[in-house]
């Protein structure tokens, strides 16, 4: 019989063990060299957002006006006017810096307790975070140096340097947190530590491998800043996870009495079909995301694939030659009362079959998973009916706070925390002055912006805001009259984000057409507030399309896998229960507050604008690869000749223990960027860590046996009109020449 594309993939690499090795590591090494010397591009503000805002920073690119990285300062005093001193000595430290330009008389608040200093930084804004050290100092020691006096900063660029360095601090973190974690949790899944080491090596060296490729692809697809932390996520957990049901299985042929190469064979064209197929799949669900209208998610969809890719070619190639390689050295460095597995002898191997699978639970000898699933196996087959409803009726019990669920772009006062000095500065100024630290800004192209026309229509619109009574002061007027393009900040009342801001904003919006409409040939409205509401539009555009696209490939796919229309549709029905667990999490902890403090977490009031589409599309991704893994060796079991039931009831019992073990692995890593300091990486790890869990044990081991009990032999029902589909086998293909397997003298 012919060999399915898995084990011909680990039938060469094993042939070719030395080749598929280096040449794994020297193309590791080689993309990280060549990313490293091009170097990675960030998307600009135009590639970055959508609607209105983004063509009015597509107006500023084109005529090559640099938007100027703008700081204010505000200086607080007990006693009115109190600042004044301050403020001169910190005119002339500013100035002394050389980065600063544009230096404005102090602004006095209403009761002279306060004063507000704008200035913009010299230079290109890219770089203005790389050299604002020296005006912080400048603004420090000014501080200092006046007792009882209060002062408070905020700009792009300060703004920009605690966003850099916090990113760079939280990906150190989570690299040298999940790494070990996920080592430690396979040390107790094989209690050896080649073995445990050998996913870790094969999913770090495939990000690696990813980071170099990302950079050259950058320069093609500009990235978001937070791509690399998406995409380590991504590939830590999908590889460790791969590696660890290839090397399961494995090492399950071989206590079975299976030789060396006989269970690798067998591992390749089983769980490396599988991987395969998983693998696929969640590539598949990833490039839904180049549907959407916006530069981030695309990024988001090259990056996933290619880690996944990068996992999935080093799982069914580097891996078989590894363990070849190895041998019996794969159980080096065993831990103590973690590895006590049990062999059987040739006779009892060939006598019991695979079909009885393994009786080892989350670690060998350790009957936890295998003698949990057993338990929870019988009360669930024998009343299908009553726990099928019961996880049901939680699951959407979980998913119910995500029917009130709010998105938007949180502004980087809610990205940093309550506490952060630049969220109580932000705060602060906006209280005082608002719309000062994030004010709208309007951007309008005209034939000629210095004509008696053009400025009529300013000091209309001067009028006309003043009037409005929604907006702040002052509003700035800059005229760029060789690039015929005028840019205006306005400042917004409301906090910023809220409805008093946001009314503010679409008052702004139909101002502008009715001031410049006459004099002018573009006219949009930006700032951080109408990027964020553009943002959000958009996904709202997006979502359904997305959603529809990655359904029906994640259908298709099943439905050619397991030739069977109710495992298809279940498939997706599963799914979005797990993604429902998620959304519903996220909404209660991070937009209610709903056990925020006990988490060590903070009430944000909204999601993160771009993570209900991104959850989606990952969960839809991951979910598959426990859903093809257990369904694979229900279908095995099967196709050998057991009832549905039956069938069922053994593949739950021999997929436990790795089910557990990478379910374990997945919600770690996820925890640990739950624990990072930005808020939309939080709100991300807490809500695939739930539904990895939710997914894991509710939907696979209650809800899924469940549905295939009460379906029956009903569950590989195929209409005939598909019965042309391929039969793609899910066991191992038999051999005549194999003859019964054989036990090595030594193992």
């Amino acid at each position: 019989m012919r060999q399915n594309l898995a084990a011909r993939l680990g039938g060469w690499s094993t042939r070719h063990r030395k080749t598929a090795i280096i040449g794994w590591l020297l193309f590791v090494v080689v993309a990280a060299v060549v990313g490293g010397i091009t170097g990675s591009k960030e998307m600009t503000d135009s590639e970055g957002g959508a609607g209105d805002s983004a063509r009015a920073e597509k107006i500023l690119e084109d005529a090559r006006l640099d938007t100027p990285a703008a700081e204010t300062v505000m200086v607080r005093s007990a006693e009115p006017d109190g600042w004044r001193d301050a403020a001169r000595e910190l005119a002339v430290r500013l100035e002394k810096t050389g980065e600063v330009r544009g230096l404005q008389p102090p602004v006095r608040s209403r009761d002279g307790h306060e004063a507000l200093i704008a200035f913009e930084m010299k230079g290109d804004s890219g770089t203005a975070a790389d050299r604002v050290g020296p005006v912080l100092e400048a603004v420090e020691r000014t501080a200092s140096g006046h007792d009882g006096l209060k002062v408070y900063q905020f700009g792009d660029a300060s703004a920009e340097k605690w966003l850099g360095d916090l990113l760079s601090d939280d990906l150190k973190k989570a690299e040298f947190t999940a790494v070990p974690l996920a080592l430690g949790i396979l040390l107790v899944v094989f209690g050896a530590l080649v073995a445990a080491l050998l996913p870790v090596f094969l999913a770090v060296t495939a990000c690696v491998a990813t980071f170099g490729l990302l950079a050259l692809v950058s320069h093609q697809l500009p990235l978001f800043e937070t791509t690399n932390s998406v995409m380590f996520l991504m590939g830590l957990a999908v590889g460790v996870d791969y590696c660890l049901f290839y090397l399961r299985r494995e090492r399950d042929e071989r206590a079975a009495g299976r030789d060396a190469g006989t269970a690798l064979r067998i591992a390749a064209a089983t769980s490396g079909r599988a991987v395969l197929v998983s693998g696929l799949t969640v590539m598949a669900a990833m490039a839904g995301m180049f549907l959407s209208g916006l530069t981030l998610f695309k990024g988001f969809a090259i990056a996933t694939i290619l880690v996944v890719a990068m996992a999935m070619l080093g799982s069914v190639t580097v891996l078989p030659a590894m363990l070849s390689w190895l041998g019996d050295r794969t159980d080096a460095g065993r831990v103590p009362f973690l590895n006590r597995r049990r062999r059987k002898g040739a006779h009892e191997g060939v006598r019991e079959g695979l079909h009885e699978g393994v009786r080892e639970g989350l670690h060998e000898g350790v009957h936890v998973g295998g003698g949990l699933s057993g338990a929870l196996m019988k009360p669930v087959l024998a009343r299908p009916k009553l726990f099928g409803a019961a996880a049901g009726l939680l699951l959407l019990a979980l998913s119910a706070p995500a029917l009130g669920m709010k998105a938007e772009n949180l502004g980087l006062e809610k990205q940093f925390g309550s506490d952060a000095a630049l969220t109580i500065a932000y705060q602060e100024i906006n209280e005082t002055f608002p719309g000062g630290p994030a004010p709208a800004r309007v951007v309008v192209r005209a034939d000629d912006v210095t004509s008696a026309g053009f400025r009529a229509a300013v000091a209309d619109f001067r009028k006309e805001t003043a009037a409005a009574g929604v907006f702040g002061r002052p509003v700035d007027v800059t005229l760029h009259k060789a690039r015929g393009v005028a840019r205006i900040e306005v400042p917004l009342t409301g906090s910023g984000s809220d409805g008093t801001s946001k009314r503010a904003l679409e008052t702004l919006r139909d101002l502008v057409p009715r001031s410049f409409g006459a004099v002018s040939t573009e006219a949009y409205v930006t700032g951080e507030l109408a990027e964020s509401v553009d943002f959000t539009d958009q996904l709202g555009d997006d979502i359904l399309p997305v959603f529809l696209f990655i359904a029906a490939v994640t259908f298709l796919l099943m439905l050619v896998c397991f030739r069977s229309l109710p495992i298809a549709i279940a498939s997706i029905v599963l799914n979005l229960l797990s993604v429902g667990a998620a959304y519903g999490t996220m909404t209660a902890v991070f937009q209610h507050g709903w056990g925020a403090e006990t988490l060590g977490m903070e009430k944000a009031g909204a999601i993160e604008s771009w993570m209900p589409l991104f959850v989606l599309v990952v969960l839809f991704g991951l979910s598959m690869d426990y859903h093809v893994f257990v369904v694979s060796r229900i279908r095995e079991a099967h196709d050998r000749g057991l009832a549905t039931r039956e069938a069922v009831r053994e593949g739950i019992r021999t997929t436990a223990g790795s089910i557990t073990g990478a379910a374990a692995i997945m919600v770690t890593v996820f925890a640990v960027f739950a624990l990072l300091q930005m808020q939309d990486m939080q709100q991300m790890g807490v809500g695939l860590a739930v539904a990895v869990l939710v997914d894991a044990t509710l939907v696979r081991m209650v809800l899924l046996p469940s549905v295939m009990a009460l379906l029956g032999e009903r569950a590989w029902y195929l209409p005939r009109w598909l019965r042309r589909l391929p039969d793609l086998s899910h066991g191992e293909e038999p051999r005549a020449a194999d003859g019964p397997p054989r036990v090595p003298a030594s193992r």
